[in-house]
C-alpha cells in the first residue's frame, strides 16, 4: 500500500502486478529465480528498485511475486535465490 504508481529507483512506475523486486546492490534488470523451499513454488523476478532497508532482508518482492511464491500469509520467509 502506498507504493503503487510511485517511481522505482530505476525510474519506472511501480505496479504490484509485475514480477519485480528491490535489492540493495544488484544491477537493475538482473533476473533472479526465487524458490520457496517449503512450498516448491518458483518464480523469476527482475530487479527494478533499491531496498529493502529492514534488518537482514535481501529482497523485497512485488505483491504479485510474493503471492505467487507463497508469501502473502507469512509475509517474510527464508527463500532460495539464484541470479540468472
Amino acid at each position: 500500500p502506498g507504493f503503487i504508481g510511485n517511481r522505482t529507483a530505476n525510474g519506472e512506475v511501480y505496479t504490484a502486478e509485475e514480477y519485480t523486486t528491490a535489492h540493495k546492490s544488484l544491477p537493475f534488470g538482473t533476473r533472479v529465480r526465487v524458490t520457496n523451499p517449503r512450498t516448491g513454488q518458483t518464480i523469476v523476478v527482475r530487479v527494478n528498485d533499491r531496498g529493502p532497508f529492514i534488518g537482514a532482508r535481501e529482497f523485497d518482492l512485488s505483491r504479485r511475486a510474493a503471492a505467487d511464491v507463497g508469501l502473502i500469509g507469512p509475509g517474510v520467509a527464508t527463500l532460495q535465490f539464484e541470479i540468472l
